[in-house]
């Protein structure tokens, strides 16, 4: 979860502990991050910017008592922590899909119109299957898929062994190409039989 100015380098040889910052300086480099993340979990723009509020009144109040170490992790750490409690407080979380530019699926081309369809109608089947994951499966696929942290660091985010942040994200990829494979695209569904005609 680095910030604008390019946050802490992911690279664990060159990492060191980051000064504790201000609660501004926090707010303006993951201001955008947090909410982005927010919303990937939650599915939901309404329940992003409540979790993403969240976040930060738990930052302000707990600035204090950051130890310098890897500020991106302890900040992932409450994200992670406050998501959790909220969907323990509910017995169902709604979720709605996320806009089309939300996923980062990268073109090698300029598309054409067919590309842009393509592209929306994968985004949409990813967003519902996303949203059938359960939540430890969801933040773990969230962490590595979109937010492109390693193994490693989901363990040192989360706090999970790292037998389980794999196993996590297995299960969760293979629950999404299972529901993938199980409601095709449009084009991907077998054609109707041709009927009949009895004139």
């Amino acid at each position: 979860m680095s910030g604008k100015g390019g946050g802490v380098p992911h690279d664990e040889a060159t990492r060191r502990p980051d000064p504790r910052p201000t609660f501004e300086q926090v707010v303006a480099d993951y201001g955008d991050k947090v909410a982005s993340i927010a919303l990937h979990l939650t599915g939901n723009a309404d329940d992003a910017a409540d979790l993403t509020q969240d976040v930060f009144e738990r930052v302000y109040r707990n600035l204090h008592r950051y130890q310098p170490g890897t500020f991106d992790g302890w900040l992932y750490r409450i994200t992670r922590n406050l998501f959790l409690d909220r969907v323990r407080r509910r017995a169902q979380v709604r979720f709605e899909p996320l806009p089309a530019d939300e996923w980062r699926v990268p073109a090698s081309r300029e598309p054409g119109p067919a590309d842009v369809v393509e592209r929306a109608t994968l985004e949409a089947r990813l967003e519902v299957g996303l949203a059938l994951l359960a939540p430890d499966f969801r933040l773990a696929v969230v962490l590595c898929d979109i937010e492109g942290l390693t193994y490693d660091e989901i363990a040192h985010t989360t706090g999970w062994p790292l037998g389980t942040v794999r196993s996590r994200i297995h299960r969760g990829r293979k629950t999404m190409r299972e529901y993938l494979a199980a409601h095709p695209a449009q084009d991907d569904a077998p054609a109707p039989a041709p009927r009949e005609r009895h004139d």
